[in-house]
């Protein structure tokens, strides 16, 4: 039988404590971003990345929990996926804290690849461990999703930035661009949790997941 962790195990595992830092991180900037009243904020959504943000950040926890209790022996939260990918929003947060966006112009592109490396490296992880064959298809499944999520985060800045005349130069061409680069990065981890898992598990089964710290 399964145990339980307990909550003074489940604060002590390396893994939590990371997560629990980068959400913490993520939170006060989103918060600054959202009622800090500063420049470099301004016209960029803030109030509505704090609540579309956490609860994203706070998506994979709370489904794995739900999961779980559905079964007989239920397994740990595995937290070092999650901290990757709250990792994702807190690249993000950092880029407008630092003012990166106005004020490197590479940065958007930059950002738009490692933020859905980071964000499908995570969720690849948690596909990886529903033993998908032939394990190739994880490299599709990842990039796919990536790609629709690309999408739908386009869709968003639209209504947040073009429909209300912000950004109108170039918009298209960013849009095409930040549709590519963040499939880039999917592909990138979808190929990074691909190789991770077949080396450790050659034939397909996989015999021990690293990612699960818990």
């Amino acid at each position: 039988m399964t145990s339980t962790p307990t909550p003074i195990r489940e604060r002590r595992n390396p893994a939590f404590l990371l997560a629990a830092v980068f959400f913490v991180a993520t939170e006060v900037q989103l918060l600054v971003g959202a009622f800090g009243g500063l420049d470099r904020f301004e016209g960029k959504g803030f109030a509505t990345r704090l609540l579309v943000n956490t609860v994203l950040m706070l998506a994979a926890p709370a489904i794995w929990i739900l999961v779980q209790r559905r079964r007989t022996s239920p397994q740990p939260i595995p937290w070092w996926p999650c901290a990757v990918i709250i990792s994702s929003f807190l690249f993000d947060a950092l880029g407008n804290s630092l003012n990166l966006y106005d004020g490197w112009e590479p940065f958007d592109n930059v950002a738009h690849f490692v933020t859905w490396f980071l964000l499908l490296w995570g969720i690849g992880l948690f596909i990886a461990r529903a033993d998908v064959q032939p394990r190739w298809v994880l490299i599709v499944l990842v990039t796919g999703l990536g790609a629709a999520i690309a999408v739908v985060w386009e869709i968003g800045e639209y209504f947040t930035f073009i429909q209300r005349g912000i950004e109108l130069d170039g918009a298209y061409e960013d849009t095409l661009s930040d549709q590519i680069l963040g499939t880039a990065g999917a592909l990138c981890a979808g190929i990074l949790v691909h190789t991770r898992h077949r080396r450790l598990a050659p034939g397909g089964s996989v015999v021990r997941d690293p990612s699960n710290t818990a």
